[in-house]
């Protein structure tokens, strides 16, 4: 197996890091402190053909692959951003980028991908909802037939990016479940606008993450025409799997650009801090020991990470690999950003210390995209083939 990073590999990790650097860690402070979305840095990372990488070259991508968005998104963490970064590449690469270059038309790839890579379209996706939470297969959002389209009808909740999107993923039941064989028959994808009539979404006021909204989304019929469809109608649920497994893959690569940022920190923090002895405490072991734990876990986190792109990319299964690596990232970057904030005292709860943004950002994705309790249920079940728990 090969570790090793090529020459472009490194120049897209390079210019990523560029990039972020350039806006710093000030830029995410005001941007957190503001709940503003960071449309200047998104700006940047598009004209530098970032938020493109894995896209087909015809429709205005790199061609490369999803290793190369994790490589993106690691950096652009690292440098300043954290593990919200990872958002955005979530709704526009991940939801709006792979679901149209996989499964879309080839109209709706010329329509919408060239301006996804320009920067100039915003996507999010509406799968979560109130009642179903982490257990998809029950979502109550429905698609009815309309002559040749379709209203839908539902409440979607936790949706991230929805006032700046202009395309929203909905994920809805095109048959009820007591209409098929297996329950992950009757989902479908839909594409559509996200100022369309009957759409309506409201905020959700939350601990971190401020610089992307997270909305309650209403759907009271909203129309949907048949060309909006994404994948197969009533058996997009494997399609969905793709959109969902890549969102761990970013996920990830956030949270493992998050711990290399908190310990940057920290370290360097510790290695000036004199308080007793007139010795740096960056040479007590207190400090170091947690502190080289957190970097032996999100060293882990990232092979792993590397390991389930890889995998993608040569078109293989990929699964487990992309949850064992969030689990394991959101550890390290929690851990990290603990002892970060502990190594600095008050200061680690100062805001100038940006320290306590990276630490309440990174706490939500040990729930989000995906519980902790359900990769380890899947674990279980998938890879050690015990009996299903839930």
């Amino acid at each position: 197996m090969d570790f090793i990073l090529n020459d472009e590999q490194k120049m897209i990790a390079d210019t990523a890091r560029r990039i972020g650097e350039d806006f710093g860690l000030e830029y995410w402070r005001e941007l957190d402190a503001n709940k503003s979305f960071p449309a200047e840095i998104w700006q940047a990372i598009c004209d530098a053909g970032l938020s493109a990488a894995a896209l087909p070259q015809e429709y205005g991508g790199s061609g490369l692959g999803m290793l190369e968005v994790a490589i993106v998104v690691e950096a652009l963490a690292a440098s300043g951003a954290g593990s919200t970064v990872g958002q955005l590449f979530m709704n526009n690469t991940i939801f709006g980028g792979v679901s149209l270059s996989r499964f879309a038309s080839d109209a709706l790839k010329q329509a919408y991908l060239p301006k996804l890579a320009s920067g100039e379209m915003l996507f999010c996706m509406a799968l979560t909802e109130p009642n179903s939470g982490s257990n998809s297969l029950e979502i109550e959002t429905n698609a009815r037939r309309d002559g040749d389209g379709f209203r839908i009808n539902g409440r979607k909740m936790w949706i991230t990016g929805v006032p700046q999107a202009h395309k929203m993923l909905v994920i809805a039941r095109t048959k009820r479940v007591d209409e098929v064989q297996r329950r992950t028959d009757g989902i479908s994808m839909f594409l559509i606008d996200r100022d369309r009539e009957g759409l309506s979404h409201t905020p959700i006021d939350k601990v971190g993450t401020n610089t992307l909204t997270s909305s309650m989304v209403y759907l009271d019929n909203v129309w949907a025409a048949p060309d909006e469809v994404i994948g197969t109608l009533d058996s997009g649920w494997r399609e969905l799997l793709d959109v969902l497994n890549t969102e761990r893959i970013v996920t990830t690569a956030g949270l493992v650009g998050t711990a290399d940022l908190a310990l940057r920190l920290a370290v360097d923090y510790a290695n000036d801090r004199k308080v007793f002895r007139n010795v740096p405490i960056g040479t007590y072991q207190g400090i170091q020991f947690p502190m080289a734990q957190a970097y032996a876990l999100n060293e882990a986190a990232r092979l792993m990470n590397y390991k389930a792109a890889t995998l993608y990319d040569n078109d293989m299964p990929y699964g487990a690999e992309a949850n064992v690596g969030k689990l394991i990232a959101g550890e390290a970057a929690q851990l990290a950003t603990d002892r970060a904030m502990q190594t600095m005292g008050g200061m680690g709860y100062a805001k100038e210390s940006y320290v306590e943004r990276l630490w309440r950002d990174a706490r939500l994705f040990r729930i989000a995209p995906i519980s902790e309790e359900m990769i380890l249920n899947y674990i279980a079940q998938h890879n050690l083939k015990m009996p299903r728990s839930y």
